[in-house]
């Protein structure tokens, strides 16, 4: 029985509350993933749930790291949560510059790119347990997405 409760660390957070924040993160990224699905784009539903999920694991890993044992006892070790925040951020990047493509006709993907940057930040959010602040931006984000690309069709159509 001891090899099992070595398998295994405790968490901080309840299982219930981890679970939560990330399926609050996978449908925070769905909501720009389907976007982006809908208009038939290289990184779409999975590529945006999944950004957004493995976002929100690293978050809680680094509130879990934390509160765990490792960082007790004499006071040596030192951990920025921060850089779990820069490192989703340059992750993501580099994923999100795999979708941008330049080509004769310019420039193609920066939407996709900026939805899959703006996934990680709506996992980040989840990690945290800041569904408002997640949420919020997940809304905003749609509106800045699908709205104005309509007026930018509309402006094209009147030739301005």
């Amino acid at each position: 029985m001891d090899t099992f409760q070595d398998f295994s660390v405790s968490t901080y957070l309840p299982v219930g509350t981890i679970a939560l924040r990330l399926v609050v993160a996978a449908l925070l990224g769905a909501l720009i993933g389907i976007e982006r699905e809908w208009r038939n784009r290289p990184a779409g539903l999975r590529t945006h749930m999944l950004t957004a999920l493995a976002a929100a694991v690293f978050t809680i890993l680094t509130g879990e790291i934390l509160h765990s044992d490792m960082l007790q006892g004499d006071g040596t070790a030192r951990a920025d949560p921060i850089r779990v925040i820069e490192a989703v951020t340059s992750g993501v990047a580099f994923l999100a510059a795999g979708a941008i493509i330049q080509n004769r006709r310019g420039v193609q993907g920066l939407t996709t790119g900026a939805g899959m940057w703006l996934a990680g930040s709506l996992g980040v959010a989840a990690g945290l347990g800041q569904f408002v602040i997640g949420g919020l931006a997940a809304l905003l984000g749609l509106v800045i997405i699908i709205l104005i690309k309509r007026a930018e069709i509309a402006v094209e159509k009147t030739g301005g």
